[in-house]
């Protein structure tokens, strides 16, 4: 699965099932470059975090969710502090799932359990057509709305966006922020629009809520949360988050 990672792929038997299962260790920093499968992909991390990337939107990963990429659908996958993931490939054909856009979805402790049941070398394969059933019929959607934003091209816009990406806690205005890149605040309002679809505040917004994700699935308290993305107070940050995705952030990663 990895080229920099130690990674193994376990092939199912020709004909007998649905799924095959990779497994790799991907060290911290690692991301895959974007690419697309045939099949359809459950990407999931039995152990850290991983996040996966299609276009603009950006999943984040603890072990309690995964995310569902259709087939063809191209996407990048890495991790911040590394992980242990699981590529699970199933194969169109043989599968009962309609998803048509990727989708994330909830990984309950039997569900975990069935990824390494199909994982194990030793799994026969009438057992792995029964497991794979189950999974199929455990597979729950979660409805949230992904999180993220493109970054700008223009070079004073791109500025800006490379500040607030490298410290989303930081509070200059757009007046301030245009002052240093030597634009106006309406030219840099109009590039923010122009090049990313939705205006310098809403973009702000999607940057630090995304940057929230991995301290979120870490566990970290909300409001060391709300503090290190650039929130005021708890509560400004809850509600924004639950503006933003549909739900709060205690729901969003609940097992």
């Amino acid at each position: 699965m990895s080229r920099n990672g130690q990674s193994t792929v376990q092939p199912a038997p020709p004909g007998a099932t649905a799924m095959v299962l990779g497994t790799g260790v991907l060290p911290a920093g690692y991301w895959f470059e974007t690419h697309e499968h045939p099949q359809h992909q459950i990407a999931w991390a039995a152990r850290g975090v991983i996040a996966v990337e299609v276009g603009e939107n950006r999943w984040v990963l603890p072990p309690t969710r995964a995310l569902w990429i259709p087939g063809g659908v191209q996407h990048r996958t890495g991790t911040a502090d590394g992980a242990e993931m699981r590529g699970i490939y199933v194969e169109p054909e043989r599968c009962p799932i309609g998803f048509t856009a990727p989708t994330m979805m909830r990984v309950t402790r039997l569900l975990h359990e069935l990824f390494d049941h199909l994982g194990a070398a030793d799994t026969a394969a009438a057992a792995r057509e029964r497991a794979e059933a189950v999974v199929f019929d455990l597979i729950e959607p979660v409805d949230v709305i992904p999180i993220g934003a493109h970054s700008p091209t223009d070079p004073r816009a791109e500025q800006v966006a490379d500040a607030l990406t490298a410290d989303p806690a930081d509070d200059r205005t757009l007046a301030e922020f245009a002052a240093a890149v030597a634009a106006s605040p309406r030219t840099l309002a109009r590039l923010f629009l122009a090049e990313t679809g939705i205006s310098f505040g809403q973009w702000r917004t999607q940057i630090r809520l995304a940057a929230s994700l991995p301290l979120l699935a870490a566990g970290l308290p909300i409001a060391r949360i709300a503090t290190r993305v650039g929130y005021a107070s708890p509560s400004a940050y809850v509600a924004a988050f639950r503006r933003a995705v549909g739900v709060s952030p205690g729901r969003y990663f609940a097992g």
